[in-house]
C-alpha cells in the first residue's frame, strides 16, 4: 500500500467518512476537493460550523474530521471534545493559521490525533489523513475484538473468530456427543488440554469426574501404578492399596496427555482397558471393570512411531477413533489480537491489576510475529508485559523493554520472511531492518531531546541537515516531538 493512500482494510460495504470543518467556505470546499480527489473511496463532506459538523456526525460513522480552531459560535476545541463524545473512534486533525506549541499541546490533550498549520502542503495533508484513517480503523477493530472477547469469555468458548477456529468448535461439539475415544493432535502450546476439558464439559459425562495426567511427567516405573493402581505389597514401599486414576475417573473422562511417550508395557495395559473396559492394578490377581472415556493427546508423529515399532498399531487404532486437529497459531493469525486481549484480561485479574490496554501498534506487531510456541508462548509474553507495565497502555516501548528493540524487529522480520516459506533477499532484509531501526532511533532521540534537531544531531553524530532529511523521509515534524516532550 502506498503510504499516502487511504487504508484498504475497511469493509467495502461501509464507506469511509471524512468531514472537513471551516467557516471560510472557499477554503473548506477547496480542501474537500483536494482530499476527495486523493481518497476516491471516501465520502468527503464540508461543514461550515461546529453545529453543522455535529449534525453530520450524528447521521452515521465518520472516521476522520479536520477542523479549524477559530470559528464563531463553537470553537474547534469545543467541537473536538463534543465530537469525541459522540464517536470515540474518530480521528480529529486540528487545523489553524495561528499554530503555537501551547495550542497544539491543548488540542492533543483534549484528544486530537494531529495538529496542522495553514498553509497546508498537500503531501503532508494526505499523509496525516491516511494515518488518521488507519488509526480509526484500528480503534474500531479493537472495539470489535473487545466485544468478541467478552462474549466468548462469558460463554467459556475457544477464543477465535477465524475459519480454523470455527471448524474446531464444530468438531469439538460433534465429538463431545459420543463416548468414543478421542485423539487430540497438535503442536506444543496449541491448547490440547483446554480442548480435552471442553470435550468433557459439554459432553454427556459433564457431571462426572475429569482427570488429566501428563504421561511424560511421571517416571516410567510409576506410571502403570498411577494409572491403574496397585495392591499392598506389590513392590517395595507399597504399604497399602492405591486406587489408580482410571478407578477414580470411573463413569467420567481421563485425559492422557502426550500419549506417544508411554512405554510398551503401559501400552499393553491401556489396550486391555480400551478393548474390555477392564484394568488390573499392579500386583493384583484379578481385573476391575471401569467405565472411562479416554481423551488422549500428542504432539508426536504417531505414524512415524508405528513405522519405528515404538507405538503399538492396535493401540493407535483404538485411541484414534475420533480425531481433533488443533491448528498452530501461524495458521490463525487473525485470532492473535483476540487471544492477546483475552490473556491480558485474565492476567490482570490474576495479578489483581487494574485493566490495561494493548495499543493498536502492539497488536499489529504481534500479528506480524512468529510464535513457534503457539498460544502458550503468546500467553507467557502477555504475562511478562503485564509485569513490566506501569501504566494503563502497553505500547511498543514496553515491548522493547521486555524484548529489546533488536529482538522486536527480528521477531517481526522472521514472520514476514517465513510467511512465504522462503527467506527474503539479503538486501531487502537488510534494508527493512535498517529502515525500522532508523525510524525507532530518530523518534526516540527526538522525543528525548524534545524536538531539538540540533541537539539530536550532536548526540547522534549526524549533521543537522541529515537529521532533517530523515525526518522529511519519515514524514515527521520536530514540533510533534516538542509537544510530546512537554
Amino acid at each position: 500500500m502506498n503510504e499516502l493512500s487511504a487504508p484498504a482494510a475497511h469493509d467495502p460495504a461501509e464507506q469511509i467518512g471524512i468531514v472537513i470543518v471551516d467557516d471560510e467556505q472557499d477554503f473548506v470546499h477547496g480542501l474537500v476537493r483536494l482530499v476527495a480527489g486523493h481518497f476516491r473511496e471516501a465520502r468527503v463532506e464540508a461543514a461550515h460550523s461546529g453545529k453543522e459538523a455535529l449534525h453530520l456526525l450524528a447521521r452515521g460513522p465518520v472516521q476522520l474530521m479536520i477542523t479549524d480552531l477559530r470559528m464563531p459560535e463553537m470553537s474547534g476545541m469545543q467541537l473536538l471534545a463534543t465530537a469525541l463524545g459522540l464517536q470515540p473512534d474518530l480521528s480529529v486533525v486540528v487545523l489553524s493559521a495561528y499554530g503555537t506549541i501551547e495550542t497544539a499541546v491543548e488540542a492533543l490533550r483534549t484528544g486530537a490525533y494531529d495538529f496542522l498549520t495553514k498553509p497546508i502542503e498537500p503531501e503532508q495533508l494526505f499523509r496525516v489523513v491516511a494515518k488518521g484513517l488507519e488509526r480509526s480503523r484500528l480503534l474500531a477493530e479493537n472495539n470489535r475484538l473487545r466485544q468478541i472477547v467478552l462474549r466468548q469469555e462469558s460463554q467459556e468458548e475457544l477464543i477465535g473468530e477465524g475459519a480454523a477456529m470455527r471448524r474446531l468448535r464444530q468438531t469439538v461439539a460433534a465429538v463431545a456427543q459420543s463416548d468414543y475415544p478421542v485423539l487430540i493432535r497438535g503442536e506444543s502450546g496449541t491448547g490440547k488440554e483446554l480442548v480435552a476439558r471442553l470435550i468433557h464439559r459439554i459432553g454427556t459425562r459433564a457431571a462426572r469426574p475429569f482427570l488429566a495426567v501428563n504421561c511424560p511427567s511421571i517416571p516410567e516405573n510409576l506410571l502403570e501404578s498411577e494409572l491403574f493402581g496397585h495392591v499392598r505389597g506389590a513392590f517395595t514401599g507399597a504399604d497399602r492399596d492405591h486406587k489408580g486414576l482410571f478407578s477414580v475417573a470411573h463413569t467420567g473422562s481421563i485425559h492422557l496427555d502426550e500419549i506417544g511417550d508411554i512405554s510398551p508395557a503401559v501400552q499393553i495395559k491401556l489396550l486391555r482397558c480400551l478393548q474390555n473396559g477392564e484394568i488390573r492394578p499392579v500386583g493384583a490377581n484379578s481385573n476391575q471393570t471401569v467405565d472411562v472415556r479416554i481423551i488422549s493427546s500428542t504432539n508426536r508423529d504417531l505414524e512415524a512411531s508405528l513405522e519405528h515399532k515404538t507405538f503399538r498399531e492396535d493401540l493407535y487404532y483404538r485411541l484414534n477413533v475420533l480425531t481433533v486437529l488443533l491448528p498452530p497459531l501461524r495458521e490463525r493469525v487473525e485470532d492473535i489480537p483476540l487471544l492477546a486481549r483475552h490473556f491480558l484480561r485474565r492476567t490482570c485479574a490474576e495479578m489483581g491489576l487494574p485493566a490495561k490496554e494493548l495499543t493498536p501498534e502492539v497488536l499489529q506487531w504481534m500479528s506480524a510475529c512468529d510464535w513457534p510456541g503457539n498460544v502458550r508462548e503468546l500467553q507467557n509474553f502477555i504475562r511478562r508485559m503485564a509485569v513490566f507495565c506501569t501504566g494503563e497502555r502497553m505500547d511498543l516501548a514496553l515491548v522493547d523493554t521486555v524484548l529489546g528493540g533488536a529482538r522486536r524487529l527480528a521477531a517481526r522480520h522472521n514472520r514476514s520472511a517465513g510467511s512465504t516459506g522462503a527467506p527474503m533477499a539479503y538486501k531487502e532484509a537488510k534494508a527493512e531492518v535498517v529502515n525500522a531501526f532508523t525510524v525507532e532511533y530518530v523518534r526516540d532521540l527526538l522525543t528525548k531531546t524534545k524536538g531539538n534537531v540540533s541537539e539530536a544531531a550532536r548526540i547522534s553524530g549526524l549533521s543537522r541537515v541529515a537529521v532533517q532529511k530523515i525526518l522529511a523521509r519519515l514524514g515527521e515534524q520536530a514540533a510533534v516531538f516538542r509537544v510530546k516532550g512537554q
